[in-house]
């Protein structure tokens, strides 16, 4: 999808455009272009195929298209707003439940997926490998306090951020947070980090706002 002449960014005139994504083209193309990179990376954490990974892009772009209207500025970021949509296609497909979608998935796909976007999907899963490595290792801990520690360690989201992706109170995110790096330091105790990524998590104090 190639902008037309005059298109609009996202963003005109300081007005954030993302409540627009469901019935403006343009606005939907320049904010699938300032996010989808992050989308990508987020679903590179979480899942190894190149074919599911790319059907979880466009099934979130799909979702957000269809919760445009209900997005409010207010109560956080157009990006943190993504990632809660992301997190939930994500769960959906895990547990094989989002499957009456599929064939506009495959529109929305053909639309905005192109073929340079899917060798960077590629290159985003080879990046990531010790990122889902870590993901896997987080299964154990209940999923209301996992899903702030993803967004916070994994995904690079403030906790007021991440607060607002879940749609909870900051205070709620520091306790749950709090709670999930203690599970995971205890699970963790017998095994050996990996790399990086597991010693960030385990510094993670929830306190970036």
């Amino acid at each position: 999808m190639t902008r037309e002449p005059g298109a609009k960014p996202q963003r005109e005139a300081g007005v954030d455009m993302t409540a627009a994504i469901g019935s403006d083209p343009r606005a939907l193309e320049s904010f699938y272009r300032e996010h989808v990179e992050a989308v990508q990376r987020f679903v590179a954490r979480r899942v190894g195929t190149p074919d599911t990974a790319a059907d979880l892009t466009a099934d979130v772009f799909l979702a957000a298209i269809h919760a445009a209207e209900s997005y409010d500025a207010s109560r956080g970021t157009a990006r943190a707003w993504l990632f809660g949509i992301a997190r939930h296609q994500i769960a959906d497909s895990f547990r094989a439940a989002a499957k009456d979608s599929r064939a506009q998935t495959a529109w929305i796909g053909s639309e905005l997926i192109h073929s340079d976007d899917l060798q960077r999907i590629h290159e985003r899963l080879d990046a990531e490998a010790a990122s889902r490595e870590l993901y896997s290792r987080l299964g154990s801990i209940p999923d209301s306090e996992r899903a702030v520690l993803e967004l916070v360690a994994l995904d690079d989201l403030s906790l007021v951020e991440a607060a607002a992706a879940l749609g909870i109170s900051t205070i709620a995110a520091r306790v749950r947070l709090h709670r999930a790096r203690r599970r995971f330091a205890a699970q963790d105790a017998a095994t050996r980090p990996v790399g990086a990524l597991a010693d960030r998590d385990l510094r993670v104090t929830g306190s970036r706002a």
